[in-house]
């Protein structure tokens, strides 16, 4: 099966030279001086004119590795709660990218509460806006899995980050774990910058017991906090011993807008 972009042309330019300017000009605003190796990210997925530069940042400091396992939140509700794309491939402007369907398998016999399903992937952006950054960095020279995820019970978020350490553990593969996430959603600035320092510094310290109960007890509407917690298991049954935020910024640092605003944060763990 070969998915098509849902949002070439709006979340991002519709066409490959007017994308590879694009990605080129936000991965040089953003350039770091030394890639590292990093077990997990969290990337924004807004379009990107207003999240691009953190995207941008995160993706250039790190070293792109042959297999990505992409976590994004579920914003349409269809498919299943845990949706695994097993097989085929991702088109973008910038080409196709092929599932990694070995290392989806061994994953989806691990974790009980994972299903095979499409229907969640087909017009959810949180992973698409992704793949340019990577294919821009990375050319054809890598695979994916991707996964779109919905609230479910502690258990399954621990389930489904272990089973994913654990595949990666048993393949003995190169592996970078992308948890797709916005921050705080339409609130002032200093609003979200409180309550987003609060999720960040959870993240921070590779605890998503602490993420998720801040993000319930402080109603932080961060839409990936699922990925990012079950990013974060994964990276620490892969051995992963701490975290940094590469960069934070709003909607509002795009738009000029302070009243109502997007927060995005990119974050390296390793």
């Amino acid at each position: 099966m070969k998915r098509q972009p849902s949002v070439a042309g709006q979340f991002y330019p519709g066409t490959e030279a007017s994308l590879r300017k694009e990605v080129q000009r936000l991965i040089g605003i953003s350039k770091s001086a030394a890639k590292e190796k990093a077990i997990g990210v969290v990337s924004p997925h807004a379009g990107y004119m207003y999240s691009g530069a953190v995207a941008g940042c995160v993706f250039s400091s790190i070293e792109i590795p042959e297999t990505i396992i992409i976590l994004g939140p579920n914003h349409t509700g269809a498919g299943a709660r845990f949706s695994l794309f097993k097989e085929g491939i991702w088109n973008t402007p910038l080409g196709d990218v092929e599932i990694d369907n070995e290392l989806a398998e061994i994953i989806l016999k691990k974790c009980r509460f994972l299903k095979e399903d499409t229907k969640a992937h087909m017009h959810e952006h949180s992973l698409e806006v992704q793949l340019p950054f990577m294919q821009y960095l990375k050319g054809a020279d890598f695979k994916i899995v991707p996964m779109v995820l919905s609230a479910y019970e502690l258990d399954a978020y621990k389930d489904l980050g272990n089973s994913i350490a654990s595949a990666i553990k048993q393949l003995k593969k190169e592996a970078l774990i992308v948890a797709s996430s916005d921050m705080t959603h339409y609130e002032d600035q200093k609003s979200a910058e409180r309550k987003d320092k609060i999720a960040i510094e959870a993240m921070l310290n590779l605890d998503e017991i602490q993420l998720m109960h801040k993000v319930e007890a402080l109603n932080i509407s961060m839409c990936g906090y699922i990925p990012a917690a079950v990013m974060l298991i994964a990276a620490k049954g892969l051995g992963a011993k701490q975290a940094e935020l590469i960069k934070y910024q709003t909607s509002g640092d795009a738009t000029g807008d302070y009243n109502a605003v997007v927060g995005y944060a990119g974050i390296v763990v390793k």
